[in-house]
């Protein structure tokens, strides 16, 4: 059991225990959406990373448990669904889920290249969108930018062809950042993916502004810091001023991700069918306004 699973059931559990709304309470409510810049499609601005969480052996009960747990996303109107060759076997299980449940329509199925040289990320592109049962890949993405050129070129041949959609570049690192914004410019990617949360913030500053100056669609990873977040709050109660837009700590960090106009799509990996519940009411009802946000991130800035 990791420490995230372990810190987020317990603040969960205490919830419920003092009477707080249920974790599911919400679920009837619509997730909202925002446009994809270049495109002007509708996307549900809660999605599902799978790092971690999908790379699991494969036993049936795995595969059952995954399978209910993207039922349960399609019928919340979420579809932004995130992989990597990088994650193991979580291609290869979201490809077994998608079989399964017949359920490629409902899905953006996005995932990256991560290899060098132009044959070895043909190779490596063709086998993603067979695992994954993808067809047309919804979104490919350089893999923390890496041999970008040489991919960025294969994907714009891609889209020509009608095999990838959107095309975009990722990284989880602030160092990478100046990086970041130079291939923005260069190779106008459609998307890009980084890491944003209450604890990682350095992408306010020149990243997030670019993206939106440029009419590029943002993917947000590591909202939780890999469950740090959960750690900085554990034993605390919801603060009184959170509780008109936020009915747990889960929901109290995405919104504050959610709530920057240059984000699309958070991306939160899990396999509780509650955390992704929870994770999902994050993208219903009220968001904060620019003074909330600066209360937000005060007060976590004091703890």
């Amino acid at each position: 059991m990791s420490k995230m699973q372990f810190n987020r059931r317990d603040i969960l559990k205490a919830g419920l225990a003092l009477g707080a709304t249920p974790v599911w309470a919400l679920s009837a409510d619509k997730i909202q959406t925002r446009p994809i810049p270049v495109s002007g499609e509708a996307l549900p601005i809660v999605g599902l990373g799978t790092s971690q969480t999908f790379d699991v052996w494969g036993w049936p009960w795995e595969t059952w448990s995954r399978r209910d747990l993207i039922e349960r996303f399609v019928e919340r109107g979420a579809s932004v669904i995130d992989s990597s060759p990088q994650y193991g076997t979580s291609e290869k299980i979201v490809g077994k889920v998608i079989e399964a449940s017949n359920s490629r329509a409902d899905l953006f199925i996005a995932t990256k290249v991560w290899t060098d040289g132009r044959a070895a990320g043909e190779q490596q592109m063709r086998q993603s969108a067979e695992v994954m049962q993808a067809g047309t890949i919804d979104l490919m993405q350089v893999h923390n930018l890496r041999d970008i050129d040489v991919h960025m070129a294969t994907i714009r041949e891609w889209q020509q062809e009608g095999r990838v959609r959107y095309r975009g570049i990722t990284h989880w690192q602030a160092s990478a950042f100046d990086d970041m914004m130079a291939a923005m410019q260069k190779h106008e990617p459609q998307f890009i993916q980084i890491n944003y949360s209450l604890g990682e913030r350095e992408v306010e500053q020149r990243v997030l502004p670019m993206a939106k100056d440029l009419g590029i669609a943002v993917l947000i990873n590591r909202p939780y810091m890999r469950g740090k977040l959960f750690g900085a709050v554990k034993g605390m109660d919801l603060p009184d001023w959170a509780k008109e837009f936020a009915n747990s700590w889960g929901q109290f960090f995405l919104k504050f991700i959610l709530s920057h106009p240059a984000v699309t799509c958070v991306i939160p990996a899990t396999s509780n069918i509650d955390h992704l519940d929870d994770n999902l009411d994050a993208g219903v009802g009220l968001m904060p306004d620019a003074a909330i946000r600066a209360k937000m991130a005060s007060f976590f800035e004091s703890l």
